[in-house]
């Protein structure tokens, strides 16, 4: 379970050495005996990519979730005035991705206070 407050970062054509670093920042904490700010995160190497997982459809999906809390996969494509199936699907999906999760009585529900995206823009090339 996320704690309060947490934030889900879906960030496109981030340079690994920013995940290294924050990954170091991490354990030198840890290292010390500080605790470390928890950061969930997943990365895309082209927004398309990001796009296919996280469609307008699944946007929504998780907002009903976010608006109704935890709720089984039949009720929520009833709020959502969907297929059962192609609901299911989305939510299974989302699990993978981090941004749905599955309760210990297989209700399903939006962790996260905030998902937020950000995407790197390629470097420039010299004219």
């Amino acid at each position: 379970m996320k704690t309060e407050n947490s934030v889900l970062h879906l960030t496109v054509g981030e340079p690994m050495a920013a995940s290294l670093a924050r990954a170091a920042a991490a354990m030198k904490a840890a290292r010390q005996g500080k605790p470390a700010k928890p950061y969930y995160g997943v990365g895309f190497d082209e927004v398309g990519e990001l796009f296919a997982i996280f469609t307008p459809k699944r946007w929504e999906l998780i907002g009903e979730l976010r608006e109704g809390g935890a709720m089984t996969v039949a009720e929520l494509a009833r709020r959502l005035g969907r297929d059962y199936k192609n609901v299911h699907n989305d939510c299974e999906r989302l699990i993978e991705w981090m941004a749905v999760e599955k309760d210990k009585n297989g209700q399903v529900f939006a962790p996260y206070d905030e998902i937020v995206v950000d995407m790197k823009l390629p470097e420039r090339r010299a004219a």
